[in-house]
């Protein structure tokens, strides 16, 4: 690895660190506010490498750099008895339910004499959500504030209507080069050149290169005009739409003609109005939300590329090995300082949003299980408030730790595929 590219390695290391450390404020100071005994602030897992005591906390760095965490007492109350007082159960049978008791009583001997009203558990509803909300706000604060500053300050590489490139022929695949038995490219027939300017196709005007390209994969075969300026004029260039097959948007795993016309556009990194903010981050915050709500689905593919020769889907998810490399692509290539800025904090933002709604998946351990957990402990007590019976109480959580352990397994064997794939078949970068 290049020195370049060590220092993009150590940007994402920092990144995704100061990350997860802010997550984790985000749920330390409304706990502390609200008056919830905090233990430990830690960032990682495994080994503690480092940590100090400071008032009642333990803040400290452990081994493995992938999540974090701060250990609220009192997060499990104990059972309630028939009278609705709060108590340990005498006994336990069977493997799950021995874990629920166990969780519960260490929790409850977390709590100091005297300081019950500090555990997790007594707060009200809304503070609980405070609480547990609070990292993946962290993380979506992040984001937009990482974003913003790519688009505003830096600007980021955006796809313009100005052609970068002609191909000079029609492949018979995407992946395939081009054969002497392979046509030229309806773009090379047209007369279109390097540095055009698209302006209109078929007499309607585009300004964004994406709209151009779904035109013209909707019409394989057929003819459209693209209306182009070039050198102060502007000029009408009939163009015959050719066809090849790409990767099916909706199951990358077979492939679906598209009409071609043998253009790559060219980027430039562009600055956006402080106007123009909310609407870019509405499209950042509705891709992330997609991709994270097809992961399950893409998961099957990225087994296949896993263990097989077959291309990765480049819209699949990856893993923190994938990410790394591709900050380190970023400092490796040769552009501009400001280009690569605005890469690093495009890329941190995103990861940011990962981190944001993969924390609301409503599934413990996640955050979103803890929130769930608590809107329905409200629920719960209006019900009951409206019923006139007495205040159920908090809704014991531990009950969901068998579930809690699935998800955990589940994730873990997620995350070492992904890793896996990473390393031995990586999405290839352009």
């Amino acid at each position: 690895m290049s020195g370049a590219g060590l220092i993009g390695l150590a940007v994402f290391a920092i990144g995704v660190l100061g990350s997860i450390a802010l997550h984790e404020v985000g749920h330390l100071v409304p706990a502390k506010r609200f008056g919830v005994r905090v233990t430990q602030y830690m960032v990682g897992f495994g080994p503690t490498m480092w940590s100090r005591v400071r008032g009642e906390t333990e803040y400290g760095v452990k081994a493995v750099p992938f999540g974090g965490y701060i250990r609220m007492v009192g997060m499990f109350p104990p059972h309630r008895n028939r009278d609705g007082e709060l108590v340990l159960a005498a006994s336990s049978t069977g493997p799950f339910q021995s874990m629920i008791e166990d969780a519960r009583r260490t929790s409850v001997d977390e709590i100091r004499a005297g300081e019950e009203h500090r555990a997790f558990y007594q707060l009200p509803v809304r503070q609980k959500l405070v609480v547990m909300l609070g990292g993946p706000t962290m993380n979506l604060f992040l984001a937009g504030l990482l974003y913003t500053v790519a688009l505003v300050v830096l600007g980021v590489p955006t796809l313009t209507t100005t052609v970068g490139e002609v191909a000079p022929c029609v492949p018979s695949n995407v992946v395939d080069e081009c054969t002497s038995s392979d046509p030229q490219s309806p773009a090379a027939a047209a007369g279109l050149a390097a540095g055009d300017t698209i302006v209109a196709v078929d007499g309607v005007a585009y300004d964004d290169w994406y709209d151009i390209v779904d035109v013209v994969r909707a019409q394989p075969g057929e003819e459209v005009v693209l209306s182009v300026e070039r050198d102060g004029a502007t000029l009408e260039l009939p163009v015959t739409v050719g066809s090849t097959q790409v990767p099916d948007p909706d199951n990358p795993n077979r492939v679906v003609n598209a009409g071609f016309i043998g253009l790559s556009p060219s980027v430039e990194q562009q600055r956006s109005s402080v106007v123009a903010v909310p609407q870019r981050m509405w499209e950042f915050v509705s891709r992330s939300g997609q991709a994270i709500v097809s992961i399950p689905s893409k998961m099957v593919g990225v087994w296949q590329a896993a263990f097989s020769n077959q291309e990765r889907d480049p819209t699949g998810p990856v893993s923190v090995v994938g990410v790394g490399k591709f900050s380190v692509a970023v400092a490796e290539d040769q552009a501009t300082v400001g280009w690569k800025v605005a890469n690093w904090l495009t890329l941190l933002a995103a990861l940011n949003m990962a981190l944001f709604f993969f924390n609301l998946i409503p599934l413990l351990p996640l955050d979103g299980g803890h929130v769930a957990g608590a809107l329905y402990e409200g629920a719960r007590r209006q019900i009951a408030k409206a019923r006139g019976r007495p205040d159920p109480g908090p809704v014991d959580v531990a009950r969901m730790l068998p579930v809690a352990y699935t998800v955990a397994f589940l994730l873990i064997g997620m995350s070492v595929l992904l890793i896996y794939a990473d390393i031995v078949n990586p999405i290839a970068l352009n």
